[in-house]
């Protein structure tokens, strides 16, 4: 039976007030490039003021890479958290607690320059990304249990539109007239404790996860009167069935450990789906492309690179709003196999010109467009998707666990690409796009194959999609298991 979509405006204060924690993700991802000579200016200071002597080239590069790349390692841990807290506290009151993190970050990094402390920075971007990781794992399992199944899709898209509005917010802030300057870049970093404090003041306000309250609490009269505040509606029957059926599963699951997911043959299809799909967004060469974007534009002749660096995170927030508009309609596999199609047509275009960039002067333009065609395609699919469809694919049971090595794996990758990319472009040069290409038409494969269509479908019908398998005893044909990858409406 269809279900009429209605969007309130205690659901939009839910949801919004929750992806104030993926803009935190985003801006924490994207604020440390802007100001970096001048941090690594403080740095040399620093270290000549301590020792008397300019800074080593080699410990700067040392100091600013451990500066960067010490933000995923904090997200690794606390992805990897995510279990111990939503179960425990609860969804909403997981995402205000660690709002701490973010005030602690905030006075380290903010306060580092008066204490002339690199220490103090370092350890400020470990506390933000340990704060990043555990909002990557509540934003998405959040939204995903207030929101209706035929809006899901839109509204789990936000999440992905905080992070790029966070990119976006950090680059223009990061220009030397705003705060990337010699004066308010500890500012700059420490900007993140205003959204932190805008999220404890509005929190409160929102509901808990009807899903936690009645599955995890068994608090069948508050689950109901949230659902009643967040759809608008006092029949909320539907809703309630739906979750009554997932917890007479759950009785039989229970809560899943992140060992028993690994070594339980129920969960292993849709947990290699979801650490693929974290993997197509991260080894998609996304960050790559931001890495080398300067450089290109600078090559092509525009005078201010900085604004046309900015002009592509206009186009990665422009892309994410389309969207979160086609998710419902087109469906969620569909989108990711455009993008990653998209992307790996990109990566080829940009190679081309790259290669020819010398020969051929006019070509500079067409990596930028290439560049912009490779953002675009990558916010209709590999950018969004990967967050909310992991939370798709599990019941109550096993999601905080699948969530938690979801975003494991997602950083851990975030992480690699970081640290390695370098070498491999001094050693490939132009041609290291050929291997982000040749990583795509991997991912798109896998996905045409194995990823299932979820759009319009419950939790608990999904999951089923997944157990009638041949191992427990029931044959299905091959067309109609391809089926679970079509865009069939229910």
């Amino acid at each position: 039976m269809a279900r009429e979509k209605k969007v309130t405006f205690q659901l939009l204060m839910a949801v919004g007030t929750a992806v104030i924690g993926s803009l935190q993700f985003g801006y924490n991802t994207g604020v440390i490039n802007a100001p970096q000579k001048i941090i690594q200016s403080f740095y040399n200071e620093t270290w000549f003021d301590r020792y008397d002597e300019p800074i080593p080239e080699t410990a700067l590069t040392s100091l600013w890479s451990l500066s960067v790349a010490i933000f995923s390692v904090g997200g690794i841990f606390g992805s990897f958290s995510v279990g111990l807290f939503v179960d425990r506290f609860g969804r909403r009151n997981s995402m205000l607690m660690v709002n701490v993190l973010a005030f602690v970050s905030a006075a380290l990094m903010g306060f580092s320059k008066l204490a002339a402390s690199w220490e103090m920075l370092i350890i400020g971007r470990f506390v933000v990304g340990l704060y990043s990781g555990l909002s990557t794992g509540f934003v998405p399992m959040y939204v995903g249990e207030v929101a209706p199944t035929s809006l899901r899709g839109a509204l789990g898209t936000l999440h992905q539109l905080g992070i790029v509005i966070g990119i976006l917010i950090a680059q223009v802030f990061g220009l030397d007239v705003i705060m990337g300057n010699a004066t308010l870049w500890p500012f700059l970093l420490s900007f993140t404790f205003i959204p932190a404090l805008l999220q404890c003041f509005l929190l409160p306000l929102c509901p808990e996860s009807p899903r936690y309250l009645l599955l995890n609490c068994n608090e069948e009269t508050k689950a109901r009167s949230v659902l009643k505040k967040l759809r608008g509606t006092s029949d909320v029957s539907s809703d309630m069935q739906e979750m009554k059926e997932e917890s007479r599963q759950m009785l039989t699951e229970k809560k899943v450990s992140i060992l028993e997911l690994f070594t339980s043959r129920v969960f292993r299809q849709p947990l290699i789906i979801a650490i693929v799909l974290q993997l197509s967004q991260q080894l998609s060469g996304i960050n790559a492309v931001f890495y080398f974007s300067t450089s290109i534009f600078e090559t092509a002749g525009v005078a201010q690179p900085v604004y046309a660096t900015i002009g592509a995170g206009v186009v990665n927030t422009a892309f994410t709003v389309v969207s979160l508009f086609l998710v419902e309609r087109a469906g969620r596999r569909s989108l990711h196999l455009i993008g990653l199609l998209g992307m790996a047509l990109s990566a080829v275009l940009m190679t081309i010109a790259q290669a020819l960039q010398v020969q051929v002067p006019w070509m500079s333009y067409m990596s930028i467009v290439a560049i912009f065609a490779f953002v675009a395609f990558f916010e209709i699919g590999p950018g969004p998707i990967p967050w909310f469809i992991v939370a798709e694919l599990f019941s109550q049971g096993p999601r905080p666990s699948a969530i938690a090595v979801a975003g494991f794996c997602n950083w851990t990758a975030n992480f690699i690409v970081g640290m390695c990319f370098q070498y491999v472009a001094n050693i490939c040069g132009a041609y290291v796009f050929i291997i982000f290409t040749v990583l795509l038409l991997g991912f798109f494969v896998f996905t045409y194959f194995k990823v299932p269509e979820t759009k319009g479908r419950t939790f608990d019908e999904i999951s089923a999609g997944f157990s009638q398998r041949p191992a427990a005893g029931i044959e299905k044909p091959p067309e109609e298991m391809n089926s679970l990858g079509a865009d069939s409406e229910l």
